[in-house]
């Protein structure tokens, strides 16, 4: 993609999902903060918290309060 495409926050649901998917960030795997979500895909932090939530919906993700988002151990939901 070009440098200056502006990534939504699907589309970084998308990106995530099929990097976990892919292994890249296997089951229990801490996923990047917030902020470093913001870095990678040049968005601001609201994006970046909407794309997380998208994923947790799917239940391919899980939070922990105060500790970080992580992939899910048992799979997203059916």
């Amino acid at each position: 993609m070009p440098p200056d495409h502006r990534f939504g926050y699907r589309e970084i649901a998308d990106d995530l999902a099929s990097r976990i998917e892919s292994g890249e960030y296997p089951p229990g795997e801490q996923l990047p903060s917030y902020a470093e979500l913001g870095r990678m895909y040049s968005v601001s932090l609201s994006t970046a918290q909407a794309a997380i939530r998208q994923l947790r919906t799917t239940g391919l993700i899980r939070s922990e309060a105060g500790v970080g988002v992580f992939v899910a151990e048992d799979g997203p939901a059916t």
